[in-house]
């Protein structure tokens, strides 16, 4: 589950939709939601994958993605593309933010910033046909 650097391309290649929290071991927040993904990443074993990175001991695998708070959590679809959430997802849960590069307006990232509850987990990664 804990991971020391990001690579897309690698991602790409899990073939299952993926979540990265970006945190830290020592951020009271990025302890609290711990459990949760402790809880899904054993769930869901070859169904999904759920990675965390402490970005204050591995701060060069952060510089590709939007995060400007922790707990930070970036989400892919099974195809590693960015998952796109729904009306009704991103109505229901608070912080979910969608990028789009500035040139082409292409969807590159979807984002969750701060904590984020189980329950809010599970509604992401159901519409990326994991339960």
């Amino acid at each position: 589950m804990k991971i020391t650097k990001t690579d897309l391309n690698e991602i790409k290649s899990y073939g299952i939709p993926t979540v990265i929290d970006f945190g830290s071991d020592d951020c009271i927040p990025c302890k609290e939601m711990a459990p949760v993904l402790e809880t899904l990443n054993a769930e869901w074993q070859g169904k999904a994958a759920v990675q965390f990175m402490d970005v204050w001991k591995y701060n060069d695998g952060v510089d590709d993605f939007p995060v400007s708070v922790i707990p930070t959590q970036v989400f892919f679809n099974a195809d590693g593309t960015p998952y796109v959430p729904s009306e009704n997802i991103l109505s229901s849960i608070d912080g979910l933010t969608m990028y789009s590069d500035k040139t082409t307006e292409k969807h590159i990232f979807t984002v969750h910033q701060g904590g984020i509850t189980e329950e809010d987990m599970r509604k992401i990664f159901a519409e990326m046909g994991i339960e």
